[in-house]
């Protein structure tokens, strides 16, 4: 008999969860990342759990026990019960009555293992009561031991549910796996094209959360060589992100993406602005070859060092060492006002970036003379 470790069931709010769910003589059972987590010894960051009990019977049991229940997701069984100021989602056994490849219909249910089968890998379907006794219905257990990665039932099937399963079992593979299942591997390659239907905010979420994994390159290989990682990211290549992963112990998943592709990725992945900038930033460091103390004049915190190894992945390589970071965040000491009346306009302009260019490249110990000099020679060339 497998038992969750005996200090996570401690919890007093998850304790009052269980309480409150089995006042009605219902039944509750931790699910999926808590249970999976826990026994690999890795951090449980939520808590989740299926019941027996239909949502409306969760929201009102809660509100008896003074927990505060809001319906998240109530049409297809979720309730976020709120206790000690923390959030459970709280989740109605289901079975899947329709899907079309990107969502379900489902049909409430009392029974654990039906729930189990319509879970995506076998991992993800291990339930725990609140003594923590593990519930295995799928394998899962003997999985989660070899860190094989396998979908439940026939992988065709699973992926046919929600053609996004394709890319959570390379996630997942990176992040719990060392063995895939040659047949689900199969069926992701063979059913690729299903991810032209979904949506691209979708796709950018599950490659950031990959990208995030300790070590990403062994599932984007994998992704590659199955024609998957084209789909998502057209003209990817590993190349620079083995070199990089050689470089960093853990880079930035934004470092990652930059080093897979240098093409705008703003709407292919959906990302937010800031996001988009320094993939921008990222991608003209390592394409110009910047300097470090143009990295460090340009960019502050862990976008310049990620530009800084970025920089060293490219054929140009580092070309020289860190600048003080005092004098890289100081201004130009010169501006417009040292220039006029003698430039203005495109050539002022033509000044003051060769200036800048000089300045950085010195090091920024160019004195301002010096630099007016090297900027009244760019502005009067034509």
């Amino acid at each position: 008999m497998t038992q969750l470790p005996a200090h996570l069931l401690r919890d007093p709010a998850l304790q009052a969860v269980f309480d409150a769910i089995e006042s009605g003589g219902h039944h509750a059972w931790l699910v999926g990342g808590a249970v999976r987590n826990a026994l690999l010894d890795m951090p449980v960051e939520d808590l989740d759990l299926a019941t027996d009990a239909r949502p409306e019977t969760i929201m009102r049991l809660a509100k008896a026990a003074g927990l505060k229940p809001v319906p998240t997701g109530i049409d297809h069984g979720t309730v976020t019960v709120i206790a000690d100021g923390r959030a459970f989602e709280v989740t109605t056994l289901r079975r899947d009555i329709e899907t079309d490849g990107r969502r379900a219909v489902v049909a409430f249910s009392d029974d654990l293992a039906q729930d189990a089968r319509r879970r995506d890998f076998t991992m993800n379907a291990l339930y725990a009561n609140r003594n923590g006794t593990v519930i295995d219905h799928v394998g899962g257990l003997a999985d989660l031991r070899a860190r094989r990665l396998r979908f439940v039932g026939d992988p065709a099937q699973r992926i046919a549910e929600d053609y996004l399963r394709i890319l959570r079992f390379f996630r997942f593979l990176a992040g719990y796996g060392r063995d895939a299942d040659p047949a689900a591997v199969a069926a992701c390659r063979d059913l690729r094209d299903g991810l032209d239907g979904i949506s691209r905010e979708r796709i950018g979420q599950e490659l950031r959360k990959l990208l995030m994994a300790r070590d990403p390159v062994p599932a984007l290989i994998l992704m590659r060589d199955t024609g998957v990682l084209d789909k998502v990211l057209p003209g990817a290549t590993l190349d620079r992100l083995v070199s990089l992963e050689r470089l960093a112990g853990r880079p930035t998943w934004l470092a990652r993406l930059a080093a897979l592709s240098q093409a705008d990725l703003a709407d292919a992945l959906r990302l937010s602005r800031p996001e988009a900038r320094d993939h921008r930033l990222l991608v003209a460091a390592m394409e110009r070859g910047w300097s470090f103390n143009r990295i460090a004049h340009a960019l502050r915190g862990d976008l310049a060092e990620a530009a800084a190894l970025l920089v060293q992945t490219g054929p140009l390589g580092a070309r020289d060492g860190w600048a003080d970071a005092r004098a890289a965040a100081r201004p130009l000491p010169i501006g417009a006002a040292d220039l006029h009346p003698r430039l203005h306009g495109p050539a002022l302009g033509r000044a003051l970036k060769a200036a800048e260019d000089a300045w950085i490249e010195s090091g920024f110990a160019l004195p301002p003379p010096a630099l007016i000099d090297i900027a009244i020679l760019a502005g009067d060339a034509r």
